[in-house]
Parts: structure tokens; sequence; C-alpha cells
């Protein structure tokens, strides 16, 4: 069976490690990558692929910058010629970027299966990108892999039939279980496990808005009177900075991008963690750490009803008092699977292969 697999940012790339992995050990399996280029750097991109032993991909199609439209029509002319030269029995697609929504509409449109591995997310925020790309990728998809059940609820809601959906947990947790012990980076940076805050912004929405991103930044650094707060700065929030003529208070510990790897042993070893960021969202409840997300909503909602997860605007006070009044927390074990999503995948993925015959479109 041949599956192309479309990425291009970051948390595409850790889902991908896992079920790449997982398809590369099943026997008449062939998965072609291509890299659109969306997070473009080393810092973003070649150092996942190094850390996490993901197979080079296959062709590297470098589309990145421009508006939304630019690039995701960019990115669809390219992939449908890979398409056309593969012909690939499936397309897989990740999560709800550019690339996303490229590769599902490159797909559907030569009448190629999509399979989308987590499906059903909402935010119920149209205003934002990702949640157009959730939606029309959905709507492009023949296979729906479900990260939780109320994902899987929302697509039943949406008109999606039963029998495309497929509830399978988190793939990310799959990722957290396998690499969160092989970064020495505490040691590196002199810090003690539950003795520090980590901090992550890089969404459009708070970078793009010099408004939110102050307050939010100023929330931040009155947490860091209190306790040191890391924070590894995204090139697109470091470029807002600059454009808002803001400069962090020298009381946060600014760093670089950094990897996986790093990432991980970061988010385990944090008393809490403030962030916009979905995956770390994720990523923080199952290492059991308090999380607060800099956002109006989350695609998590579930995080938030349980407790381990509380939204807060862009008022430095509210922050504060969100930071000290979110440290007891009762944990409801399970929300995202048990750590098989990938195996549960594979063996749906070599299923339809081995039953239906998607390799002549």
């Amino acid at each position: 069976m041949k599956i192309v697999t479309v990425i291009g940012a970051r948390p595409q790339f850790i889902k991908a490690s896992m079920l790449s992995h997982t398809l590369s050990k099943a026997s008449k399996c062939c998965e072609v990558i291509i890299h659109t280029g969306q997070h473009y750097d080393s810092d973003m991109s070649d150092i996942f692929f190094e850390e996490l032993k993901i197979p080079k991909p296959a062709y590297q199609l470098q589309i990145a910058g421009n508006s939304h439209g630019a690039m995701t029509g960019n990115m669809i002319a390219q992939i449908e010629e890979v398409l056309l030269k593969e012909k690939p029995g499936i397309v897989l697609v990740y999560g709800d970027t550019n690339s996303t929504l490229a590769g599902a509409l490159s797909a559907v449109k030569l009448h190629i299966p999509v399979a989308h591995v987590e499906a059903g997310l909402r935010s119920f925020n149209r205003k934002m990108p990702e949640e157009i790309n959730r939606i029309l990728t959905d709507q492009c998809s023949s296979f729906l892999f479900s990260p939780t059940q109320r994902a899987a609820t929302q697509l039943i809601k949406e008109g999606f039939s039963p029998s495309q959906i497929h509830e399978v947990g988190d793939i990310m947790f799959d990722c957290a279980l396998r690499f969160s012990d092989q970064s020495s980076i505490l040691d590196q940076l002199k810090l003690s496990p539950k003795e520090y805050v980590l901090a992550t912004l890089h969404r459009a929405e708070n970078t793009d808005d010099p408004v939110r991103l102050k307050g939010y930044f100023a929330g931040l650094e009155e947490i860091s009177r209190e306790i040191p707060v890391v924070m590894p700065l995204h090139p697109r929030t470091q470029k807002a900075l600059n454009l808002a003529g803001l400069r962090p208070a020298q009381t946060l510990q600014i760093i670089p991008p950094i990897g996986y790897l790093d990432m991980l042993a970061l988010e385990k070893g944090a008393k809490t963690i403030l962030t916009d960021s979905g995956g770390v969202q994720k990523e923080a409840y199952f290492f059991q750490v308090p999380c607060l997300t800099l956002r109006d909503e989350t695609e998590w909602v579930e995080l938030v009803e349980s407790g381990a997860n509380r939204l807060v605007p862009p008022n430095p006070q509210e922050i504060v008092a969100s930071y000290r009044n979110i440290q007891d927390i009762d944990w409801v074990p399970g929300l995202y699977g048990d750590g098989k999503a990938s195996e549960k995948i594979s063996r749906v993925l070599y299923t339809i292969f081995n039953t239906v015959n998607y390799n002549n479109y």
C-alpha cells in the first residue's frame, strides 16, 4: 500500500514520527512524505526530523510566507503534481494547518481518499484560520481519526457516518510517552524541577494584535517577579514584538526556539505552563502540569472542564490571579486514550487497503 503523508509544521512532524515508525513495520507499506516547507528554518523543521528520526521527505516544496490564500494555493498546485506522479492509495494529513488543508483538497479533487488524524476538533471560532482548516479537511476526508470521544461526537453531530469515524486517542500522547526523558536542558539552563514556569506564545490571534501581545507579556512579566519564567521565543513572536516596539522584561528568561525533546523536558519539569499552543496544552496534561491557555477558546474543551486547564484573557491581573489559583488539581485520567493511537491508526489503514482497492483512482 502506498500512502502519501503531507506535513509542514512542528506539531505534524511530531505526530508523523510515531505513525511513520509504526507504518514502517507493516508489510507491503510504502510511505512517501511531502514537506510543504510551512515551517522552513532549521530551528522549526530540520531539528525535529533529526531528533525524532522521521524518514527524509521525498519532496521538499519550500512554500512559506505570503498570505494564507497564496500559501495554500501554491501548496495545492505543487502537491497535486506529486500525487499525479505517485498515485497513492490514501493521502494522510494531520491537524489544522494550511498544509493540512492543501493536502486534503489536492487529494479529494483527484478522487484519492483522505485520512485526517486529529479529526473532529472544534473551537467554534471561525475567525481562526485553523478552525476553517479543520472543518474543510474533515469534509474532504473519507477516514476520520478522532483523538477524543468529544471529537467523535462532534463529527456525528455534523452528519458524518459512524463508519468513517475511528476514535483512536491522541497520537501526541504516544510521542510524549516515548520521548519525555531524552533531554538534559534543565541542567543546561540551571533549572530545578517545579521551580520555574514555562511559557510559549505564537498564534496569529495574539502576535498580530499588539494589545493582546502586550497584555500577555505584561502578565508573564508579573509572574516572573515571583518565579523564573522560561520562554522559547517563536520567530513570529519576535517579529511581532519588534513591530510593536515591545521589549520583554529582563526578568523573563527568553531562549531561542528549541527542539521537541528539550520542549518535552521543560514541560515535564515546569510548575505551571502558560501557552497558546494546542499541542502544549495537551502535553501539560500528559505530565500533570497545570496549564493556563492564553486564548479566548480552546479545541481541547475537556481540559478546561476537568480543571487541568484554564482560559485567561490578555489581562495581567487575571493572568497572575489564575496562576496562583490553579495549582491544586484533581487529575482526571484517560482523556486522550492509552498511548497507542499510532498502532490503532496503522491497523485501520492496513485493513482498508486489504479489503478495498484504493490503489486506482
